[in-house]
């Protein structure tokens, strides 16, 4: 008999029914074309990434219910992840979860502890002196960043959000990966897309 289930998260199965609808959203999809073929390593892989995903919404939704939390004052998702190296930073599946309130809920009560010390600040723009240098149009009408380092105290601010972002993701990312290695348990040909076990995780030229 076939298995009938990809994964238990906290003990509960998600059916190869639910994986199965969730590949077929994506081939029904805008971006269906850009999507490997069915049977294919890369078509397993996308079936990984894609338990990967239910796993990890099954893992959020138990411990939002755990910490009695709702998506009313959740922060919005480019306070999150404002650009795409947040999403890098973060992993394409957290990143994928995060588009729900409900996660990003999660998120801000997760990472709540998280802080940045002004020696990271000071640390940081001594590093990067020009990385925060407001912006000048030159002759030519476009904007460049000016060759003067400014003062720390002028950037401060954004250095500590930018660090402070960084930290929070990291943090969360972190705790995701520790939270479903305690929850979830993945079966036999749905392991994690980077797993070098499995058989399709192999690199080539």
């Amino acid at each position: 008999m076939s298995q009938s289930w990809v994964a238990t998260v906290a003990g509960a199965p998600v059916a190869v029914e639910e994986l199965d609808a969730a590949e077929a959203g994506l081939r029904n999809g805008p971006r269906a074309a850009a999507l490997p073929a069915r049977g294919t390593s890369e078509g397993r892989q996308l079936r990984r990434w894609l338990t990967q995903l239910l796993v990890t919404e099954r893992v959020v939704a138990v411990e939002v219910a755990a910490r009695g939390l709702t998506a009313r004052h959740a922060p919005a998702e480019p306070e999150v992840l404002p650009d795409p190296t947040a999403r890098l930073e973060i992993g394409s599946v957290a990143a994928a979860v995060l588009a729900d309130p409900r996660a990003r809920a999660l998120y801000a009560d997760v990472t709540a502890g998280v802080r940045v010390g002004d020696d990271e600040v000071a640390g940081y723009h001594a590093r990067n002196p020009l990385r925060f240098a407001e912006l000048r149009p030159d002759r030519d009408g476009w904007c460049t960043p000016s060759h003067a380092t400014p003062p720390l105290a002028q950037v401060r601010s954004a250095i500590a959000a930018h660090l402070l972002g960084a930290a929070r993701r990291r943090a969360f990312r972190l705790w995701l990966d520790a939270r479903r290695a305690e929850l979830v348990e993945l079966a036999p040909g749905y392991e994690h897309p980077g797993d070098p076990r499995q058989p399709d995780n192999t690199h080539r030229h």
